[in-house]
């Protein structure tokens, strides 16, 4: 049961390489922080998404085709993650993670008369310091500090937006603190783990500038202001036990408080007074479930099969996030030899229908899917 036990921090978080929810990428896991001895892991991951539909342009004759695709929006991106844990003693260790929690990269094709051009990139990198303070085998709390670095820039365009049709904001890099608190019981003799963790809300100020603002607020194109945007707080609580002779269960429930996420640039907000608590991007908050079973099959081998679920909601979504809810599944291998474990998975993620949504219904995006691989190497020593 030991050795499951070695196994199993690696199979709960082996590579689900798919988008969650909002701009969610990479589940800010702390499983290092509880491998045994001194640890080091890299992990490398591409998900390539294939997000399309159709908008609802009209149908008037010699002026409008009616409706058109919307081509491929979703850009393949890639996520690399480092992390190193130590023991100071006994009772405390420490982990130090990198990785790149949010991004996007969203561009509407020009054959959309609706939506053609419209786009969104953004990225975000952190990296968490933590300590872990171990009361006795059961019990134990953990927490630390964490800066993130994030810039983003988004760009509206076509007959849906109307007159802000053309407006781009570009959101400089600017990096923010945040922090990280949690408690864990663990019952070794049967691989049995709880773990749950709080990730603050992250605060930025970005340097910013917006083009495109119509009307008497085109006195405000590329003047630099600064935007206010709070990326969101969120909850893992992941749990694993052993149920058979080398045989693990393992899941996690993963809570984000996206609705509270709003980025409203000052000429933006002035321009669409109207509606109160406009925000260019609108996401509701999503939890997601994941259930999975590892098997070790000898000295050297072990695998896992996980399943994932994500609730619609609301199916009227942001056209900068266009698709509701999810259902995957991630097949993963580990091969250990020595003190090194290598990690290698696969997901494909069903993607759910949703209607991109401005002021109007936009665009229907149907048939939606990710396929994600990544592989984790990592060294005790």
């Amino acid at each position: 049961m030991k050795k499951t036990m070695l196994v199993a921090g690696v199979l709960a978080a082996s590579a689900t390489v798919a988008q969650a929810g909002g701009i969610d990428r990479s589940g800010q896991s702390i499983g290092i922080l509880f491998e045994k001895g001194r640890f080091a892991e890299l992990s490398l991951g591409t998900v390539n998404p294939s997000v399309s539909g159709r908008d609802r342009t009209p149908a008037i004759p010699n002026v409008l085709p009616g409706p058109q695709s919307v081509g491929s929006v979703a850009d393949r991106y890639t996520q690399i993650g480092l992390g190193y844990k130590y023991d100071i003693n006994e009772k405390v260790s420490f982990a130090l993670i990198i990785d790149q929690p949010f991004g996007a990269d969203i561009l509407y094709g020009s054959s959309s008369p609706f939506l053609g051009g419209t786009s969104a990139f953004a990225k975000a990198t952190a990296v968490t310091g933590l300590l872990r303070y171990k009361f006795n085998d059961a019990f134990s709390v953990h927490g630390g500090i964490k800066a993130q670095r994030s810039s983003a820039f988004i760009r509206l365009q076509g007959l849906a937006y109307g007159g802000l049709s053309g407006y781009n904001v570009a959101l400089s890099t600017d990096t923010a603190p945040g922090y990280v608190v949690g408690a864990a019981f663990e019952k070794p003799e049967i691989a049995l783990r709880v773990a749950l963790t709080y990730q603050s809300e992250i605060k930025h100020e970005f340097d910013s500038v917006e083009n495109g603002l119509p009307g008497p607020l085109a006195a405000l194109n590329g003047v630099p202001g600064t935007t206010n945007v709070n990326t969101p707080q969120s909850v893992n609580l992941d749990f694993q036990t052993g149920v058979a002779k080398d045989t693990l269960v393992f899941g996690q429930i993963r809570w984000v408080d996206w609705s509270n996420f709003k980025l409203s640039p000052f000429g933006f907000d002035a321009a669409t007074t109207a509606s109160a608590g406009t925000s260019l991007i609108n996401l509701e908050d999503t939890t997601t479930y994941t259930l999975g079973v590892g098997r070790r099959f000898n000295e050297t081998w072990a695998g896992s099969i996980s399943f994932s679920y994500e609730d619609k909601g609301n199916t009227n979504v942001s056209p900068l996030a266009p698709t509701a809810g999810r259902m995957g599944v991630t097949l993963a291998g580990v091969y250990t030899k020595g003190n090194m474990k290598v990690t290698a998975g696969v997901n494909y993620t069903k993607l759910g229908d949703a209607t991109a949504v401005t002021a109007v219904p936009a665009a229907d995006m149907t048939d939606n899917s990710a396929l994600g691989v990544g592989i984790k190497v990592g060294f005790s020593f």
